[in-house]
């Protein structure tokens, strides 16, 4: 039962390839949790599940499992592990190539011998019934939520996964433990949210707390890295070209016309191993 384990700025993921697993057809809500678990497991921020047999991709396509057992449809820091992985393998040919996720096709350009990679994350939308939120078709921009009694300004997007972006004037880790559950699942978001604390430094740099759909407190994502940067630049904060920094480190963000989103950060290899069958038999 073989695993391959990376980390991009401290968010870590766990590569299962199913030609090592014959009898999976996927992993198990009770097998992804203990897997994940910091505790009874390898121990990480997701499972990364491929590659899998795609008709148009020849690189394959990418399933994405959350630590509790939910699937995501885009992870901007899981594309550049997966493609690390898969370039680290052999299991691709050149520097350029793409993968298809369940939020769409990403193309990847492995840069520096594999520790920098770039990834066309597709277009953000900021259209109410593709990210989704609830009420009236419209773009979601400085709309008001209140949680615990707290009133925040929000503006949502999608980039094949949702999430919920929050100007403040300074963001905190407290921000993000305290707020970010009770916003994750609030009922304006039929399908929860990835939720985003950000500060604008200046027109080129912003600075976002994570709480991720699934996960919990993160130390870094590139799709919400890249929704940040396009809600900031949609409300005209930031340029087209941009730094997000996060606790684990920072994504070079650059928005394209159609807000097309080219984002560039690092990768590194952390472990590979076998996991032991008695594993499962202790539930996470």
């Amino acid at each position: 039962m073989r695993f391959f384990k990376y980390h991009a700025l401290g968010n870590d993921y766990i590569v299962l390839n199913p030609a090592d697993f014959p009898g999976w057809k996927e992993p198990s809500l009770e097998q992804i949790r203990v897997i994940c678990h910091r505790n009874y497991g390898v121990g990480s921020d997701g499972i990364l599940w491929g590659p899998l047999p795609h008709a148009t991709v020849p690189a394959g396509a990418l399933r994405i499992f959350n630590p509790d057992g939910s699937e995501a449809e885009k992870s901007g820091n899981g594309v550049r592990i997966f493609c690390r992985y898969l370039w680290d393998q052999g299991l691709v040919k050149g520097d350029l190539f793409k993968v298809a996720t369940l939020g769409g096709i990403v193309e990847t350009t492995v840069q520096e011998n594999g520790r920098m990679l770039s990834v066309d994350m597709g277009r953000v939308s900021f259209d109410s019934e593709k990210i989704p939120v609830s009420g009236a078709t419209r773009e979601v921009l400085r709309e008001t939520l209140t949680v615990q009694g707290r009133d925040f300004v929000f503006s949502a997007a999608t980039i094949g996964n949702p999430h919920c972006v929050i100007p403040v004037e300074e963001t905190s880790p407290a921000l993000a433990h305290k707020y970010g559950h009770d916003i994750e699942t609030h009922t304006l978001f039929p399908r929860k949210t990835n939720v985003q604390f950000m500060q604008v430094l200046d027109r080129a740099n912003i600075r976002i707390e994570i709480w991720e759909r699934g996960a919990g407190y993160t130390l870094a994502s590139g799709s919400s890295s890249s929704a940040s940067a396009a809600v900031a630049h949609r409300l005209g904060l930031v340029d087209r070209e941009l730094t997000v920094h996060m606790p684990g480190g920072q994504i070079r963000i650059v928005i394209g016309e159609d807000y097309a989103i080219r984002m560039s950060g690092a990768v590194t290899r952390v472990a590979e191993g076998t996991m032991h069958p008695e594993l499962f038999s202790t539930r996470a």
